[in-house]
């Protein structure tokens, strides 16, 4: 196994990585659905209507719930589903989340991708990230 591979291994193991079925439901009942894919990939593909983008490079500061920088609804009890392309580097994101307070943090299995060949709701991308 490649030290990548043991390391998304180990992040996921703490995870409780939820299906785009289960994503959809968690956001009705009022979780944080999280983009933290790069803009030209949410042009291209198009976004999860409701969902929040925030780039990878501020991910930690906008949720870590003591952070003075942290989104205002943002407590260490927020339900949080973390999404990339493929549900790879989200996963990651997410372990990060929980280590820094964030318990409910997860990610979407299969990513944004796996969400639009479900035929979940997408919308034009392109929205602007949180500052």
């Amino acid at each position: 196994m490649s030290a990548i591979d043991s390391f998304l291994e180990k992040a996921r193991s703490g995870l409780d990585r939820v299906a785009p079925p289960r994503a959809l439901e968690l956001q009705e009942a009022g979780a944080l659905l999280v983009d933290i894919r790069p803009l030209a990939n949410r042009q291209a593909e198009g976004e999860i209507p409701g969902s929040v983008v925030v780039e990878r490079i501020h991910l930690e500061w906008r949720l870590a719930p003591d952070s003075e920088w942290k989104l205002p609804s943002v407590t260490p009890d927020t339900t949080v589903v973390v999404l990339c392309n493929e549900g790879y580097s989200s996963s990651l994101a997410a372990a990060d989340l929980q280590r820094l307070g964030l318990r409910n943090a997860t990610d979407l299995e299969g990513g944004f991708r796996a969400w639009a060949a479900a035929g979940l709701p997408v919308e034009t991308g392109g929205s602007p990230a949180v500052p």
